[in-house]
Formats: structure tokens, sequence, C-alpha cells
């Protein structure tokens, strides 16, 4: 008889309150779990479980007091059906192909991190990154990660950072070129994962946090049937958040 896996013990620290980088105005508080850990693949993947995410070495979900914005979201990858502008973008991009890479710095990766960023996050904390900053904050020295390398011919379109999970495949980031909106990369490179997922026989590909408030998450919801972890358990339906609840609809 095999010995069942021994369990980790786990320790969590809860950070002091501090400035919300997704909605204006608000304070946010963060659980970590323990950066002295290097969690196994069985914790990791019951972490993600509940809601957790990884960011560089660390493992953490807000915790705030005060708001419930922040909904872990994840894609049951076999019951996933591509809708009409799924099928139109995939059209778009049959000239692409996907190849697995380890997870180490390429010149050529991080230029096309850099111009994302400058894009799409000019102001913000993660503009004007360094080769270092780029790698502590999408690999670890203890996940399984995978950076998913797509082309067309050979020119670099995207990069998907993905963590395999017992269970599924964590979408970990993704960034693309910018100058190609008509190809819709970033649906493109979660139409490609969640079809990773399923043909390797996983459950889920989890998709991070969505936020109702926050436009640049809002993607996320057309990937049905989605799954969202409210009060300990995943659903199948949207949630209403506080601020639905405060401020409904004045068309309804």
């Amino acid at each position: 008889m095999t010995k069942p896996p021994r369990r980790q013990q786990l320790g969590f620290f809860l950070t002091p309150p501090h400035r919300c980088g997704y909605i204006p105005g608000r304070n946010a508080v963060t659980v970590f779990v323990d950066p002295r850990l290097r969690p196994t693949l069985a914790t990791y993947s019951l972490l993600s479980q509940h809601g957790f995410r990884r960011s560089g070495d660390h493992v953490y979900r807000p915790k705030c007091p005060e708001c419930a914005a922040c909904v872990p979201v994840r894609i049951p990858v076999r019951d996933f059906e591509a809708r009409r502008m799924h099928r139109r973008t995939l059209r778009r991009n049959e000239d692409i192909s996907i190849s697995i890479r380890e997870p180490v710095f390429q010149q050529e990766h991080f230029r096309l991190y850099e111009r994302y960023l400058a894009a799409r996050h000019a102001g913000g904390s993660m503009e004007n990154p360094d080769p270092d900053g780029y790698l502590e904050f999408l690999t670890s020295s203890w996940s399984e990660t995978q950076f998913c390398e797509f082309r067309a011919g050979t020119r670099l379109m995207a990069v998907a950072v993905i963590d395999r999970l017992e269970d599924g495949l964590s979408a970990v980031y993704t960034f693309f070129d910018p100058e190609l909106p008509e190809r819709s990369l970033g649906r493109y490179a979660i139409l490609r994962q969640i079809a990773l997922a399923r043909a390797e026989g996983l459950d889920w590909l989890y998709l991070g946090y969505w936020i109702e408030e926050c436009r640049k998450m809002a993607y996320k919801t057309e990937f049905e049937p989605l799954e969202y972890y409210v009060d300990g358990q995943w659903l199948g339906m949207r949630p209403l958040t506080s601020s639905a609840l405060e401020e409904p609809d004045p068309a309804i």
C-alpha cells in the first residue's frame, strides 16, 4: 500500500490596509500564504480551489473587511462551448502556431511585454519593467510554470504564462502585440488554454479575479459557463456584488 501524501502545514499573513489597485478610492487587505513555504503541487491546487492566486513566489487572496468585489472565477472546460465571437477569433488566427517553452528569460518575450505594458498599462505600477522584475512577477521557484508562445510565421504574437495544477491550468498572465486589436489575441489565448486543458483531461481553467466595477476584467464573463467562488463555494451564476445591491440599474 502506498502512503497518502503528507499534508503541508500552512501559515498566513494579513497585510495592513493599502490602496486598492482596481477600484479608485478604496482600500484593500490581502492575505498571503507564508512566503517561506514552498507549496507542493497538491497544496497549490487546493489553494487555487479556495480562490488563491500566484504572483511570483507569493500566493495570495483579497480579504477586504468591507468589500467582496474581487470574485475568483474559473471555466469548466468540458462544458465550454464556443460562441460566434469565439469562432470568429479562431478563424482570424488560423495562421498562429503554439509552442510550450520553459519559463526562462528571453529578450524577444521581454520586448513584447514592454510594448504591451506601455500600451495597456501606461502610468501604472507595472510601467517600465526590468528583466529581473519581469521574471519575479511571472515565475516562481516552486510552481510548474510554462510559457505558451503564439507565433504567426516567425512573428511573436503573444505569450500566455500558465501554471499547471492537479485539476486544471491557472492563467497567470498573458501579454500580446498591442498593435493588432483586430485579432483579439487576449481572447484567442484563453480559447487555446481551454483547448489545452480539455485535451489533457483537466477540469478547469482558473482565470483569477473578476471585478464587476473594473472594465478591464469584463471580458472574463464572455466565457460562459463561468463559475464564481462566493462564500466558500463555486457557483454557476454571477453574484450580485455589494455595489450592485447599493446602486441598482435604473433601467430595471
